[in-house]
């Protein structure tokens, strides 16, 4: 179990096989760290796949329009859709994209993230600076790291809840 500093900037995302606790980084990229708060409070993150996951490289999700079993979940869709909300400006730093770092998922736009995230399986450097990084695993990643892989996978795993540890 992960010692939580801080309850507001900590989320707890439940998966198949348990806990992944998450510190955001609210002093890097305080807007992306909002909106995945905004989305997790609202319940937008509950049964949404993992829609792209790469062995060696990292395991993405957070299609919240797409990737939701109880919405019209549909495979070829998952990943091109976000939330209601506006997209975000980007918010590079100096924070490596290291193994358990949060990555917001974006499409050629430096300033099209929304709700879709990526958890890094290894250090990827290559994306320092070229996407926002706004938190990072610090228990939990074997459960991360269980996560079938595909794109999309065959039998897409899920994020059964995402909350907040101050609301949990």
């Amino acid at each position: 179990m992960a010692e939580i500093k801080d309850p507001e900037n900590t989320i707890l995302m439940e998966l198949k096989d348990g806990t992944v606790t998450i510190e955001l980084l609210p002093d890097i990229a305080p807007l992306h760290c909002a909106r995945m708060k905004e989305l997790a409070r609202a319940g937008a993150y509950d049964n949404v796949a993992f829609h792209r996951v790469i062995e060696g490289f990292m395991a993405q999700t957070g299609d919240v329009q797409h990737a939701n079993m109880e919405k019209d979940y549909n495979p070829r869709m998952a990943g091109t859709g976000s939330s209601d909300l506006p997209d975000l400006k980007a918010e590079f730093s100096g924070i490596p994209h290291d193994r358990g770092t949060l990555g917001a998922a974006r499409s050629q736009n430096p300033d099209s993230a929304n709700s879709q995230f990526f958890i890094n399986f290894k250090d990827n450097h290559f994306l320092n600076r070229q996407y926002t990084v706004y938190g990072r695993v610090i228990a939990g990643m074997e459960h991360v790291d269980a996560i079938a892989r595909g794109e999309p996978p065959a039998n897409p795993d899920r994020m059964i809840s995402v909350k907040v540890a101050a609301d949990a």
